[in-house]
């Protein structure tokens, strides 16, 4: 059976398949950091209500003097309920069985976390990202009280500890081991290509499968083609703002590029560089070939089918070998411990 992402659902689809998916915001760095988390004055307002969402009834009507851009960004990039459930079923297709401990590398408002949270009372996760402005953004707007907790270490084991939360977000490196070993650990969003060198992204893969419970599976998305290398923007009407993804630069020699995340507003106000992303473009097979280097067993390749029309992307996800040669493609990788 393949892997499928495709559900019903009313907003937002997933990206066209011609151009590439967007990627999620990240600080550019990486280094080992642990701190409590300090709640921005932006975050605070918002938590106080001072920059309110949409509601069923009404059109959302956003400004660029108005709009949280980790709202907009959820909206426009995001698509937890069709993630979720993919990652769970590629887990289960790949070891018979279900993953319960979920680990979120570069996690930013830990949307994804906060899903998998939804499948049991049984599902734990943890995230990992050095920012905490969006970390403290996203224990405010998706989390119930109670259940997460901002953490630097846990000791359950202690006599007298209190026990785990079910989500802990952890501001370090996501090199930095896990407090549980994962089942399913993911790097979303193309994230991992704040790793320029290969030295890095190979020491990242190599943390990764340490980390992971025995039979775990480590996964990353990414994309590739022709016009994932094209310095243009692409704009997508959603209600009430436009997004705009915009590759500015792109270098051949060193695989470096550069992209903005801009909203456009119905005023004709702008949100520009909301989110801005300088990293380097790696390709399928320097993946695959780094994951195997890292001691991983297998890699699994799957590659989105094609719509009816032919134009896009059907949100099927099947395993495979070569792939098919698009302007634009989407694939996962999936790394067997």
């Amino acid at each position: 059976m393949p892997v499928t992402r495709k559900e019903a659902h009313a907003t937002p689809p997933r990206p066209r398949r011609q151009r590439a998916t967007k990627p999620i915001t990240r600080l550019e760095g990486a280094r080992v950091e642990g701190a409590r988390i300090v709640r921005s004055p932006a975050a605070e307002r918002s938590r106080a209500g001072a920059v309110p969402g949409p509601t069923a009834n009404a059109k959302p009507r956003y400004t660029a003097a108005t709009a949280d851009k980790y709202a907009l960004y959820q909206i426009a990039v995001q698509s937890p309920e069709l993630d979720v459930p993919f990652l769970a079923r590629l887990y289960k297709a790949a070891r018979g069985r279900s993953a319960l401990h979920f680990r979120e590398d570069f996690c930013g408002t830990a949307l994804l976390s906060a899903h998998w949270l939804r499948l049991g009372a049984d599902h734990s996760a943890e995230g990992f990202d050095l920012d905490p402005e969006p970390v403290a953004w996203g224990l405010a707007h998706n989390f119930e009280d109670g259940a997460a907790r901002e953490t630097e270490r846990f000791a359950a084991s202690d006599e007298g500890a209190e026990p785990p939360p079910r989500f802990s977000v952890h501001l370090k490196d996501v090199r930095a081991p896990s407090h549980r070993p994962a089942d399913l650990r993911v790097a979303q969003n193309f994230s991992y290509c704040v790793f320029k060198t290969r030295a890095e992204l190979l020491e990242y893969f190599r943390a990764a499968r340490e980390s992971l419970a025995p039979g775990g599976v480590f996964v990353i998305d990414m994309h590739g083609g022709s016009e994932a290398t094209e310095e243009m923007e692409e704009k997508t009407r959603l209600p009430g703002f436009t997004y705009v993804w915009d590759q500015v630069s792109f270098f051949p020699g060193t695989a470096e590029y550069t992209c903005h995340i801009h909203f456009r507003f119905p005023d004709g106000s702008e949100l520009r560089r909301a989110f801005t992303y300088r990293w380097r473009m790696w390709y399928l097979t320097e993946l695959k070939d780094a994951l195997l280097e890292a001691g991983f067993a297998s890699v699994d390749t799957y590659f989105e089918g094609d719509d009816e029309a032919g134009t896009g992307g059907n949100g099927v996800f099947r395993k495979g070998v070569r792939g098919e040669n698009c302007l634009s493609w989407i694939a996962y990788l999936a790394a067997l411990r």
